[in-house]
């Protein structure tokens, strides 16, 4: 069941809410093999309950908002495993039903802990392609294609009682938009984050100020910003966003490894082991990262791929609401 706390009314009211971190970096650290096209969302069909038991366990570390595991679930990606569209949904819902299980555990154990949020993940038309491409977006479908890819996964969202929508690692403008008509056609508020080619433009190229221009007038539009991005370009974009819009900003980086979407392997960074450094400013960690990060403006502050629930204990004790 949902919260009955909008995000909105939350963030209006002051807070600095923790996102979750990887969920597919714990499934792997207990055993999963997601070497497949259906990522964490294999785990949705094979072990369900330990989907649940990671939830749990990022709300111990002091996470408020749980990320669900349907960032590759799609009615198209279970197809190609010949599960049927029906089945498929009922496997999206599943993944709501699973963070909202985890929610109510943890709140048994901690009854004066919450509001806790469950957002339903929306993972860019790159991700079902499996193929790197959420990093670039060089892929390109009409506005129709993208609102009937997304549509069945949303409204899925939305029955099953997710509380907000998670629209994330978006490489693309086009498919930013597409998904606003979404949100929009099923009164359904989410954060919306992107990949990056730099600190100053998303994976296709968009500046980032062209993009806040676009959802700055748009109440569903909660918070924007960027999440699976190497640490160091988290301060250059979130600056760029805050002067050119007044909304809330959320950042949710993955640690200081990096991804080679070719490879689908993780490798140290330039800096051999921690992130690049653009200026004597960029963090070396998450906890690092996350007091500068909300000085910017960034009212939502997570972890991305390779993150633990160790990383977000250390982000929540440096997010502590005003």
């Amino acid at each position: 069941m949902p919260s009955n706390t909008k995000l909105s009314r939350m963030l209006d009211a002051g807070a600095n809410l923790t996102v979750d971190g990887a969920l597919a970096t714990e499934l792997e650290a207990r055993g999963c093999d997601l070497d497949d096209p259906l990522w964490s969302a294999k785990v949705l069909l094979e072990q369900p309950d330990l989907v649940k038991r990671v939830h749990r366990d990022y709300f111990r570390a002091g996470a408020t908002v749980a990320i669900t595991a349907s960032y590759q679930a799609t009615h198209m990606g279970f197809a190609r495993r010949g599960i049927g569209e029906e089945d498929a949904l009922e496997r999206v819902a599943s993944s709501v039903h699973l963070a909202d299980e985890a929610r109510q555990e943890y709140l048994g154990e901690n009854p004066d802990a919450g509001p806790l949020l469950v957002a339903g993940s929306v993972g860019p038309y790159g991700a079902y392609l499996a193929d790197g491409s959420e990093y670039r977006g060089d892929y390109s479908l009409t506005r129709n294609e993208f609102l009937e890819f997304h549509r069945p996964r949303i409204a899925t969202l939305v029955a099953a009682g997710a509380d907000f929508l998670a629209c994330e690692t978006l490489p693309s403008l086009p498919e930013a938009e597409a998904l606003l008509a979404l949100m929009r056609e099923f009164d359904v508020e989410a954060c919306l984050s992107f990949t990056l080619r730099d600190g100053g433009h998303i994976s296709d190229g968009t500046p980032l100020a062209q993009v806040a221009k676009l959802f700055r007038e748009q109440p569903l539009a909660v918070a924007i910003g960027v999440n699976c991005v190497p640490l160091e370009l988290v301060s250059p974009s979130l600056e760029i966003l805050g002067k050119a819009t007044d909304m809330p900003l959320i950042a949710y980086p993955n640690s200081s490894e990096i991804y080679d979407a070719v490879t689908k392997t993780w490798g140290p960074s330039a800096a051999g082991g921690s992130p690049a450094r653009l200026d004597n400013k960029q963090p070396a960690s998450l906890a690092e990262g996350a007091p500068v990060w909300r000085e910017l403006g960034a009212r939502l502050v997570g972890g991305c791929c390779r993150t633990t629930p160790q990383d977000i204990a250390a982000v929540a004790r440096l997010s502590e609401n005003p």
